[in-house]
């Protein structure tokens, strides 16, 4: 299993990753809200500083979890480019080599 946020800090660097083969490109796209759908695992860990961890269960893997509970959660991101010298966040712009089929 992985945790949530394992997931989001994966996905934020793919989309930096994709902001920064774009530089320069004539064409881009503007980057709208995007959307993740996990079956997660909720935990809770005992102690002085207990905390609830959300984790991402496969697909393949409910059946194994069957004993601890399970959620399927949409989460919503809406992702804004915040520029280095701390100016306002703005839309992300994304390009990238054309695939084949891509429309």
């Amino acid at each position: 299993m992985i945790e949530l946020s394992e997931v989001i800090r994966e996905l934020r660097q793919q989309l930096t990753d994709s902001l920064a083969d774009g530089a320069g490109e004539t064409v881009r796209f503007e980057l709208g809200p995007v959307e993740i759908e996990a079956t997660v695992a909720v935990s809770r860990e005992a102690g002085a500083h207990s905390k609830v961890r959300l984790w991402v269960v496969d697909a393949g893997a409910d059946g194994k979890y069957a004993h601890a509970q399970t959620q399927r959660i949409t989460v919503t991101l809406t992702p804004k480019l915040v520029p280095p010298d701390g100016g306002p966040p703005r839309t992300a712009l994304i390009t990238g080599d054309e695939t084949y089929g891509e429309r």
